[in-house]
């Protein structure tokens, strides 16, 4: 077997598409419109449409989305609920926004908030709690933890920034909590650069948006200042991007779906490492394809033995480290977190990309069949 490169992520954008963005562009700088101009309403009526919300509101990152919704709600001199395995940004905002993230564990099953982690974490201060859909997967207990937010009468927040197009029993993400916040990072399922978006059917949410996106002004042409806002806005260059990659989601997706579906059927025969499993109601975008190694199995080393000897590379975990690990986070909590701990040690995801070819799939499932074989007779 010839060794060929396969990275951790590519970003695609076909001849087409870049005309069409370059169009777009092109109008915003003849005309001098770029900001809150037509190419961000246009993105936020197609994001809205496609994830069956009344409303989107387009903002500079996933990060300020998430932080705009935490102020929205009002959590300030409140606790949040956030799972201790998600990225930094889902506590950060909280903290930003006035908020105390309160650490939980998750499940083994889908690396997200479990029911029962939620319930011993609640206080009698908690404002609100966060669901993150871990690599684009919906957790199949999003019912359940929306059940015991109504009955304690809490926000629940979607940090669905791994989650365009994903969705579970028919409901695509940004469904099920009072908002959700997406991110547009270039490494994402699609792309405005950089941005993010807030989707609700929540009118008075989308109406503090509105707000705290433009420096918390009343009104974009004027009008006092009302909020503690800031410049979250997206540029009219950045939704240009993200209005054309928006077309491609369902493509990207697809594509996705088809890569992954290879390496169930690989991994199954492969010891050493097992897929994370994808209930039959849970649509997963496969923004990251997941799988568990043996606990014998050293992930660096396996990391570095498949990038040098087979030219592939893994793609980051999500995430390697749980907030209550991560040193900026060192005096939130005491608690443990076994579940957290054991499932970012051990898991690693494959790299998946919007235009994998089946040969690519097939490649990097037999080198990683190789280079385990290596390490579990060592």
């Amino acid at each position: 077997m010839s060794k060929r490169q396969v990275p951790a992520a590519r970003i695609v954008f076909s001849e087409e598409d870049r005309r069409a963005v370059l169009a777009l562009i092109d109008e915003s700088l003849r005309t001098g419109a770029l900001t809150l101009g037509g190419n961000g309403r246009r993105f936020e009526e197609g994001f809205a449409a496609r994830h069956e919300a009344p409303y989107a509101v387009a903002v500079s990152s996933g990060t300020s989305a998430l932080e705009i919704i935490f102020r929205a709600v009002g959590v300030e001199g409140r606790d949040v609920v956030v799972p201790t395995n998600t990225f930094y940004a889902t506590a950060a905002a909280v903290v930003a926004a006035g908020g105390r993230p309160r650490l939980a564990d998750v499940s083994a099953d889908t690396l997200a908030l479990s029911p029962a982690a939620l319930e011993a974490a609640l206080t009698p201060t908690t404002a609100a709690v966060v669901l993150v859909h871990i690599g684009g997967l919906i957790s199949p207990e999003v019912d359940k933890i929306k059940a015991i937010c109504e009955r304690r009468g809490v926000v629940l927040v979607e940090d669905a920034a791994h989650a365009h197009g994903a969705s579970f029993g028919g409901r695509p993400a940004g469904s099920f909590g009072a908002a959700a916040a997406f991110s547009f990072y270039p490494t994402k399922v699609m792309t405005s650069g950089e941005g993010g978006m807030i989707v609700t059917a929540d009118q008075r949410i989308r109406d503090e948006a509105l707000v705290y996106r433009d420096q918390g002004k009343a009104g974009f042409l004027g009008g006092d200042h009302v909020r503690m806002g800031s410049a979250w806005r997206m540029s009219e260059l950045h939704a240009a991007v993200g209005l054309v990659h928006l077309g491609r989601l369902d493509e990207a997706i697809a594509t996705r779906q088809a890569a992954a579906a290879r390496y169930d059927k690989a991994l199954a025969s492969i010891p050493g490492c097992e897929a994370l499993p994808i209930p039959p109601d849970c649509d997963s975008n496969y923004y990251k394809y997941v799988a568990m190694l043996h606990p014998a199995v050293d992930r660096a080393s396996l990391k570095a033995d498949l990038r040098e000897n087979a030219g592939v590379t893994l793609s980051g975990e999500v995430y390697a480290l749980p907030l209550h690990g991560q040193p900026v986070f060192a005096d939130l909590t005491s608690d443990a977190f076994p579940i957290a701990d054991d499932v970012c040690r051990r898991h690693i995801c494959l790299p998946v990309h919007s235009d994998m070819t089946d040969s690519e799939a097939d490649y990097v499932a037999e080198c990683l069949a190789e280079a385990l074989s290596r390490q579990m007779s060592s």
